[in-house]
């Protein structure tokens, strides 16, 4: 359930009761802390949020689901204050224009300035006819004066919860409003002393010119829009439009503590103004939520494709379970029958059927597992579909040489995301095109042009598909992965745009240099080099063709560096840490081990560096997820009648390949865990029966681990103690296999039934 905004499980209930059962129970502020930490409630500073766990608390203990520890004291009452006399220093004169005041400035004001919150709070008593509170939340306030005294007073404290006309002209969905209400703030309190012509406007402007930068430094966090709302009876509001605010409408009479909703208060105009330009978009954002675990693996990864039709989405998902089935068959051998086939390719046809739609409900259930880490790799890389014997497909390009003899095909590049320990989470998104077919003759293309001009920009889309899952998750970071083709120094720009942005790993490939007044700068490869080594790193080569597999050392180097950008870029030198990894001793045949990788995060020790080496070298899952999705899938053997057709099938392929690649590593990372969170009933026990030549099936099924070699078994995985764990390839052939198995297993078990 959902309390204040945080996911309160059955184990939360049970730690609580236990806690607050206990023989050495904390106090409840205690145990507000205690929550705290084990749910990770820190504000943008990294603070407890402890006065939302204990509202949550109390909360909890009102519906009856804990009993918290008895108050160990009464809270002490706040002293009243008295109205006090005159402040001191108040401008009393009647300036006619803003010249005769001089310079206005703008003070913050906290309690640990003591005379300028008795001046904020003694204007605010003596002149305003609300007084100087209580606020609500999260809280700023500001004196106005200029070099003739002070002129007013101002304060922003936390939003209304719920505002109808606010809330229509944002847009946002109620899971969004709960998750980016925090980012709107309101203008609680605003009065000047003098009557000066513009003073209010220009006080506004000044204010809110400041006002993100000042709650951020206080709470961590930037808010993007104010509101406000002013008492017809009294004023007209005339400061607010000549400082670029909106009215919106009117308030429905009801106040924070309208619980019972009588609404017997005076309704009140609405303002608002927009501090940062991409305002809605952070607003509207959606949240990563958790969902039902009903359904099957399809409707889990596809049952929220934007198909706009229901006929369509329903389609897709027996496309997705036949193509799973038998994921090495073409499309008549996987559906099976000449009616569901005609179907698959009217579905590829169709216009409403796109990559993007289909793999949009696979982006976000990624999402939701990449929301359970605390670190994620966002593996890129770019491979090539050929399709050059099947010369009636239109829409094609060439992905090899141009001319008559081109290869022609699609180019695909994927950001795949995968866990630290390796464990493929899904795709994040995927991008697929054709290339141009180049002329003979051509003049080549200038390599000054821009980067949205180039291929290469595919590196920058996959970051800013990063970048706005990073916006949406709050306890994960993503670190952008890339090989030599990614040293793009846009990229780098676009990394180190704020510090909330997405981290980036790339293995550099250009001879960049440092930046330096001297005119003799060093390559960055020739400076990390020649640094002393802090520290080495064993390392066990695998085998690969004809070269055995080695053990070695890496002598590990790194420094922090300015990256001196190309010439003519436009852009502005970079910081980067720099990592050299260099193996000590290189084989006499094949080539040696030589990294040089640039990453946004930061490296301070050797086991920094360490760990930014073990996370490059992950990369290859990407690889291996290509190659499944090659000759696993068969994506190339596809034969359909357009691009638009193959880009549509693609998507289907993309998600089972990724599945069968993620079942592979599952059996590894959680071997005893039961096969049933993979296999259904009918299948590990007609997997059994076939192995073991019985008809009856256990009454326990086996480890995952057993599951998955017992189906590579099928595949040809002999499963031999130097064999190791089977791979992708004898795993999708054992699914193959499998599919058949546990239909003939299905036909007979239904008919013994029937028969008994």
């Amino acid at each position: 359930m959902d309390v204040c905004g945080i996911q309160v499980t059955e184990a939360d209930v049970a730690w609580l009761r236990e806690r607050s059962a206990a023989g050495d129970a904390p106090s409840r502020s205690g145990l507000a802390r205690e929550w705290c930490d084990r749910k990770g409630l820190r504000d943008g500073r990294g603070k407890r949020r402890e006065v939302t766990a204990r509202v949550a608390l109390r909360r909890l203990e009102c519906a009856g689901a804990v009993s918290l520890p008895a108050r160990r004291k009464e809270i002490p009452q706040g002293r009243r204050w008295k109205r006090s006399a005159s402040v001191q220093g108040v401008y009393t004169g009647k300036a006619k224009d803003l010249g005769e005041l001089g310079e206005v400035e703008i003070v913050p004001v906290t309690r640990r300035q003591r005379v300028e919150h008795a001046q904020w709070r003694g204007l605010l008593r003596q002149s305003h006819y609300l007084g100087d509170g209580p606020l609500c939340g999260a809280q700023v306030r500001y004196l106005v004066r200029s070099e003739k005294g002070l002129l007013g007073a101002l304060a922003f404290s936390a939003s209304a919860w719920r505002l109808a006309a606010r809330d229509r002209w944002i847009g946002w969905s109620e899971a969004g409003r709960r998750r980016n209400l925090q980012q709107v703030v309101a203008n609680s309190r605003f009065l000047l002393v003098p009557r000066v012509p513009n003073l209010a406007s220009h006080v506004l402007s000044q204010v809110l010119a400041r006002l993100a930068s000042d709650w951020e430094e206080r709470y961590g966090y930037r808010p993007v829009l104010v509101e406000t709302f002013v008492d017809p009876r009294r004023f007209m509001g005339t400061c607010y439009r000549a400082a670029n605010w909106q009215h919106l409408g009117s308030t429905a009479g009801r106040g924070r503590q309208d619980r019972k909703r009588e609404g017997t208060g005076e309704a009140k105009e609405v303002y608002v103004h927009p501090l940062d330009p991409a305002w809605r978009e952070t607003l509207c954002r959606e949240p990563v939520t958790r969902r039902s675990a009903e359904g099957d693996w399809a409707e889990e990864e596809l049952g929220e494709a934007r198909l706009s039709d229901a006929r369509l989405n329903q389609r897709l998902l027996t496309i997705a379970r036949d193509f799973m089935a038998r994921p090495t068959a073409n499309i008549p051998q996987a559906c099976g029958a000449r009616a569901r086939t005609k179907a698959v390719y009217r579905f590829c046809a169709h216009e409403r059927v796109t990559m993007e739609a289909i793999l949009a409900s696979h982006y976000e259930t990624t999402l939701r597992r990449v929301a359970q880490e605390k670190v994620v790799l966002a593996i890129q890389d770019t491979t090539s579909l050929n399709y050059t014997t099947h010369r009636s497909t239109e829409g094609l390009g060439p992905i090899g040489s141009f001319g008559a003899q081109a290869t022609l095909g699609l180019e695909v590049h994927s950001t795949f995301m995968v866990n630290r320990a390796g464990t493929p989470l899904g795709l994040l998104d995927v991008q697929c095109w054709a290339r141009e077919t180049g002329e003979a003759g051509a003049e080549p293309r200038p390599k000054s042009r821009s980067i949205e001009d180039k291929e290469s920009r595919k590196w920058l889309v996959g970051y800013e598909a990063t970048a706005r899952a990073q916006r949406r998750l709050d306890g994960t970071k993503i670190v952008n992965v890339g090989d030599r083709e990614a040293d793009v120094f846009d990229l780098f720009v676009r990394s180190r745009r704020s510090a909330e942005e997405p981290y980036l790993l790339v293995r550099a490939a250009q001879p960049r240099k440092i930046q330096s007044t001297d005119s003799q700068a060093p390559y960055i490869w020739d400076y990390v080099r020649s640094l002393p080594c802090p520290g080495r790193l064993p390392l066990s080569v695998p085998r690969s063709g004809a070269r055995p597999r080695r053990e070695t050392t890496l002598a590990v180097r790194w420094a922090e560096v300015q990256v001196r950008p190309p010439k003519d870029s436009g852009h502005k030198a970079v910081q980067l840490w720099a990592i050299a990894a260099q193996e000590e001793s290189p084989p006499a045949q094949g080539e040696p081990i030589e990294w040089l990788l640039l990453t946004t995060w930061p490296v301070a020790s050797v086991e920094d560096a360490a760990e930014k080496i073990a996370w490059y070298a992950l990369r290859w899952q990407i690889e291996v997820y290509h190659r499944t999705l090659k000759s696993g899938c068969r994506i190339e053997n596809r034969q359909l009648g357009s691009a638009h057709s193959l880009k549509a099938c693609l998507a289907v392929d993309l998600v089972v390949a990724w599945r069968v690649f993620h079942l592979a590593k599952l059996g590894r990372e959680l071997p005893e865990a039961p096969c049933t969170i993979f296999f259904e009933d009918a299948e590990w026990k007609a997997l059994v029966c076939f192995l073991k030549k019985t008809p009856h099936p256990p009454s326990e099924a086996p480890t995952l681990r057993k599951a998955i070699h017992m189906v590579a078994s099928l595949g040809g995985f002999l499963g031999r103690q130097s064999d190791g764990d089977p791979g992708t390839q004898t795993v999708w052939l054992g699914l193959q296999r499998l599919d058949d198995i546990a239909a003939v297993f299905r036909i007979f078990t239904e008919s013994s039934l029937d028969s008994s």
